[in-house]
């Protein structure tokens, strides 16, 4: 969430940094709303200061003999009124609030300007995608061919947009999760951390995944809980109203965890295969800084997420997206695009982010600044480590033979028992 009172006090300057997102901030409104709140605080205030100053009135006239009823009267209809003015004021800050919940977060000076996914810029190339002498397959045809990997059986079991996976496939998925849980706790020094996939809707306000994307969700009915779109949202939230002494900063967690999308806005979008699923699994990274450091544990924890990629020898690209293309409370994003042959083309693979103090300020995690003694807002950086499942297929597809066996990646050899052939 934005600053209100940066919204209340620089409403203008607040308008134009949101137009470089495309988001038009109604500042006669806002404006109108300041004034309320302004009119409604005052009067808080005078009537408080007159009760105050008629209750001193009681006792003096209490203490000369005086009839104190009508002072007592008078009292308690200012108390009355006060309690109104009060009121009014907290509905206007909620408004205001409100106001704020729907706005998204501000990009970096260093975010390049656009509107869609096709200004977004390349920031480097690593490995060259491989040439192979015979026509790759997908992962969907590889997965049938080695009878691991069912499609259809998981739509009879749940519906459309799941998958199983049996045998060496199956355990392929696990050993891409434990060498990437291995590598960031041992290589990286992150805190392994095994959370709730059923979070509560405080949970999703905090992270940003309430009220706008409400429809990606699944929620349990009448249970008042929502199945995990990501694990960002039960890590992120570990520090929702927690100050953390500045010796135990930086935070940095790891989890693997499913996650579950609705994907109500991508009808007919990758319906074949693994690249869009309504469960799959992602290795989530989630650092907790000082906001001094946030730049650069943004660049770290991205890097975290190539050597992945290096390691698995997979060919990627990274690219900053544009203003346009920005997740709602991201303020800086770099998406990893993994190489997919079977579509000549590159495909996300993992999106890191910084959003500045704009989760934090919704959860009120703070760190106590030993400069000031004081609490203030941490910035929070995550980004997935990898997505499983779509590691898994940029495998399948990158290290395919024309045999249509896997060669599995050396890194991946020691959770596979040495085996380095799958159909083999």
């Amino acid at each position: 969430m934005l600053d209100p009172k940066r919204l209340r006090n620089e409403p203008e300057e607040m308008a134009g940094l949101l137009a470089h997102r495309g988001y038009q901030l109604d500042v006669a409104a806002l404006q109108a709303l300041e004034q309320e709140r302004k009119q409604a605080q005052l009067d808080a205030q005078q009537l408080q200061t007159e009760r105050n100053s008629r209750s001193k009135m009681i006792g003096k006239a209490k203490a000369s003999g005086e009839d104190i009823a009508p002072l007592v009267a008078e009292v308690a209809d200012l108390g009355d009124k006060h309690k109104a003015a009060e009121s009014r004021l907290a509905e206007v800050l909620q408004k205001i609030t409100d106001l704020a919940m729907e706005m998204p977060n501000i990009p970096q000076a260093d975010v390049p300007s656009g509107a869609t996914e096709d200004e977004n810029q390349e920031v480097l190339r690593w490995g060259k995608p491989k040439e192979f002498d015979f026509e790759p397959k997908d992962h969907v045809d590889l997965g049938a061919s080695l009878d691991g990997m069912d499609f259809e059986m998981a739509a009879k079991i749940s519906q459309a947009r799941f998958v199983t996976l049996k045998g060496p496939l199956a355990k392929l998925q696990r050993a891409l999760t434990q060498f990437m849980l291995d590598e960031h706790t041992e290589q990286h020094g992150y805190t392994e951390t095994y959370v709730p996939y059923l979070v509560n809707a405080d949970s999703l306000r905090g992270t940003g995944q309430l009220p706008k994307f409400a429809e990606d969700l699944f929620a349990v009915d009448d249970a008042g809980l929502y199945l995990i779109p990501t694990a960002e949202v039960p890590v992120t939230n570990i520090v929702r109203d927690v100050i953390t002494a500045d010796d135990k900063m930086p935070l940095k967690f790891v989890a693997h965890t499913p996650c579950f999308r609705s994907e109500a806005g991508s009808h007919g979008r990758d319906v074949r295969g693994l690249i869009r699923q309504h469960q799959f699994e992602k290795v989530e990274l989630v650092q907790i800084v000082c906001p001094q450091d946030s730049d650069k544990a943004h660049e770290e924890l991205t890097g975290h997420a190539e050597i992945i990629l290096q390691k698995l020898e997979l060919p990627y690209r990274k690219v900053i997206l544009c203003t346009g293309d920005l997740g709602f409370s991201s303020s800086k994003t770099y998406d990893l695009e993994v190489w997919l042959p079977s579509q000549q083309t590159y495909r996300e693979i993992s999106s890191c982010s910084n959003f500045h103090d704009f989760q934090a300020r919704r959860l009120q995690a703070r760190w106590r600044n030993p400069e000031t003694g004081k609490p203030e807002l941490v910035h929070t950086i995550n980004g997935s480590g990898l997505a499983v499942g779509r590691t898994l297929l940029a495998v399948m597809e990158n290290h395919q033979d024309d045999q249509g066996r896997i060669h599995i990646p050396e890194a991946l050899q020691p959770y596979m028992n040495g085996k380095e052939l799958i159909g083999g």
